[in-house]
């Protein structure tokens, strides 16, 4: 008998749950995956870390056409990606200040390129990203989504990676998710003041535009603290907030992770 319920319990025990994922394999996609604690997770050829109790996360890039591998314990999930329309717009006949930035400029959006880089770097073991995303800015209107794309002049521009909020200068901002800071710029020369959070795994979120940033480097925040204002910091052309979402160096769409009908 002893014997008996010592197999049932190995069985158990070494038994594997299916891996199961949150989100829609479509290009932007924030994408959190729960699996075995203690597996190992290979998404393509970069291995993810794994939660205590078995999360991991990832995203997909604005324009992946390819399939993904999803590798668990040596088991492959491929999956299709479906494409996305993206708004494109043309706009002809502008001043070449407001399509190119002075040659002067060059240098200082290099080296701010550089922070934004390296706070987008982090792969830490936090997990907070498994945690619902809650709406920065209440009852403001969104004015600009992911993934639409201006060609001035004829020339391609990059395309928008976030996600805008239209609000009165000085309305407060919430964190979005529990994180800890790590930029905290007032004056960057294309989104002027900046907020970066790390949330683990490589996931990170951006706040730009502020006017007033109430937090410091380093510092931890939680989910719903107001973290500043809403400002037309930076190049922008109004009071609002642009928000973006990051899986390392993959820029993500953050309605995805707010659930948000655009």
């Amino acid at each position: 008998m002893r014997i008996l319920i010592s197999l049932i319990f190995f069985i158990f025990t070494t038994s594997s749950f299916a891996t199961t994922f949150e989100g829609k394999f479509i290009q932007g996609s924030f994408i959190i995956g729960k699996t075995d604690p203690g597996s190992k997770v290979f998404i393509d050829k970069k291995k993810v870390k794994v939660t205590s109790d078995g999360f991991f996360v990832f995203g997909l890039g604005r324009d992946r056409k390819n399939d993904i591998v999803i590798s668990v314990n040596n088991k492959k999930i491929i999956k299709k990606i479906l494409k996305r329309k993206y708004n494109i717009q043309k706009i002809d006949g502008l001043d070449k200040k407001k399509v190119t930035p002075p040659e002067e400029v060059y240098e200082r959006i290099k080296k701010e390129n550089k922070l934004i880089a390296k706070a987008r770097s982090k792969n830490t073991d936090l997990s907070f990203f498994a945690k619902k995303f809650i709406v920065p800015v209440e009852n403001a209107i969104i004015t600009g989504v992911y993934g639409s794309q201006r060609i001035l002049n004829g020339k391609p521009k990059w395309p928008h990676y976030g996600l805008d909020f239209a609000a009165n200068e000085g309305t407060e901002i919430k964190a979005m998710l529990d994180g800890t800071i790590t930029l905290a710029e007032s004056d960057l020369f294309y989104t002027g003041g900046t907020l970066i959070f790390d949330h683990g795994h490589g996931i990170s979120t951006l706040y730009m535009h502020m006017d007033k940033i109430f937090v410091k480097m380093g510092q931890k925040i939680k989910q719903g603290e107001i973290i500043g204002t809403v400002g037309s910091t930076g190049r922008a052309t109004g009071a609002h907030l642009d928000i973006r979402l990051n899986w390392f160096d993959v820029r993500l769409d953050p309605a995805t992770a707010l659930d948000i009908k655009k």
